[in-house]
């Protein structure tokens, strides 16, 4: 490894992407940007090239990316531009990089993810997707490819920090553990009234800032079920030892529960840079930017338990990881329909969780649909087939 670390940010124009460029900005002897990647916002993209002066730029299409080459041209910026989904997949590779911060949204972050762990990356996982649609797929990329990874949710990587370095240990260290969720915009709001939630209304997120879908997740708590199956794989933990609880004031980001019923818990501010900052830097601590944790005024701390009815989409983690392999990726590739639907204005808040309720009804994931990338992204496409089908007839 080079003695100033080299990063790879896939998804730099995103909240994780920003904070992430901050705390490596606090830190210019240590880190230096090797990549970025955006999906569609080019100015902002432009941009942080300008700032950062990285090797490459990604972009998903040509088209785009030849108005990135001028621009930055232009300015006499040298950063190469490439576009396309190998691009991606081949600097989150690239043998100059030590580090990939995956915060790309969606499935379409599992290639690159599978690329840099190939490719015995450290791999700062914030793209839940790729565990919720690879799975096993994507582990067995992490042991063979010999990369580090690191989780990036706060969720997740609370839970890390509780647990020792050597993973061999943590089998038999947990009973289960508890993920925390704040409720998201909804927790009170009177139950009839969601069918009529407009999008602004659930991207208000009370302690979060948040991009757009991941908003959406945490009002329906779908970010929460995905954090279930994302969870069930990066502790190799069985669905019974995942458990979750409201905590409205996400000061608490998680908590470990050992076998001799001692709780280890994890607390700060709700500020992404922390655990970007213990990932980027890990096993060291350095700086982030976030305020201190002000213990003496945590007056009232409140945990409840989940309202299944105000959050249904909660119970479908468990039955998605009890039904056969590959039923996550369908959950997943459905949400993302029925939530890119309700921000458009198409379907209601309360008709995302009918969207995938009946693709997970619908879509039954054959033998072998977990067995490769190319099989995946096949039953990804089947999923989204079959949710766009049914978010179009419940729209009219």
């Amino acid at each position: 490894m080079s003695t100033v670390h080299r990063v790879c940010i896939l998804g730099s124009t995103g909240s994780v992407g920003v904070n992430t460029l901050d705390v490596i900005a606090r830190h210019p002897d240590r880190f230096e940007v090797f990549a970025l990647s955006a999906n569609s916002r080019l100015e902002e993209l432009g941009a942080q090239c300008r700032t950062w002066r990285p090797r490459f730029a990604v972009l998903p299409d040509e088209a785009r990316a030849q108005t990135l080459r001028a621009a930055l041209r232009e300015d006499g910026v040298r950063t190469e531009v490439l576009s396309g989904a190998t691009a991606l997949a081949e600097v989150a590779a690239h043998p100059d990089v030590d580090s990939v911060m995956a915060a790309i949204v969606g499935a379409a972050g599992l290639p690159p993810c599978l690329a840099a762990a190939r490719a015995g990356k450290r791999l700062l996982l914030a793209n839940k997707e790729a565990l919720v649609v690879g799975g096993a797929l994507f582990m067995q990329a992490v042991r063979e490819g010999g990369a580090q990874l690191l989780p990036i949710d706060s969720e997740h990587s609370a839970i890390f920090q509780c647990l020792p370095e050597d993973r061999a240990c943590w089998g038999a260290r947990i009973d289960h553990i508890v993920l925390t969720a704040s409720g998201g915009p909804f927790r009170e709001r009177e139950l009839r009234s969601l069918r009529d939630a407009t999008p602004d209304e659930a991207c208000a997120h009370p302690n979060w800032v948040m991009g757009r879908k991941i908003s959406v997740d945490s009002a329906t708590m779908m970010n929460k079920a995905l954090e279930v199956i994302e969870a069930r794989w990066l502790f190799d933990l069985t669905p019974e030892q995942i458990r979750v609880v409201i905590h409205p004031q996400s000061i608490v980001h998680s908590m470990v529960v050992c076998r001799d019923n001692s709780v280890l818990a994890q607390l700060g501010t709700p500020d992404m840079r922390v655990p970007i900052a213990y990932g980027l830097a890990f096993p060291e601590r350095i700086e982030s930017g976030a305020a201190q944790l002000d213990v003496g005024a945590m007056s009232n701390l409140t945990f409840e338990e989940i309202d299944l009815e105000r959050f249904p989409g909660m119970q479908l983690a468990w039955d998605s990881l009890r039904a056969p392999v590959g039923s996550t990726a369908v959950l997943n590739a459905a949400n993302e329909v029925a939530v890119e639907s309700f921000l458009a204005g198409a379907i209601r808040f309360d008709q995302i969780h009918a969207v995938n309720l009946h693709t997970l009804e619908r879509v039954r994931p054959e033998a072998g649909s977990a067995a490769s990338i190319e099989a995946l992204l096949a039953l990804d496409a089947r999923a989204r087939g079959e949710a766009s089908r049914f978010a179009a007839e419940v729209a009219r």
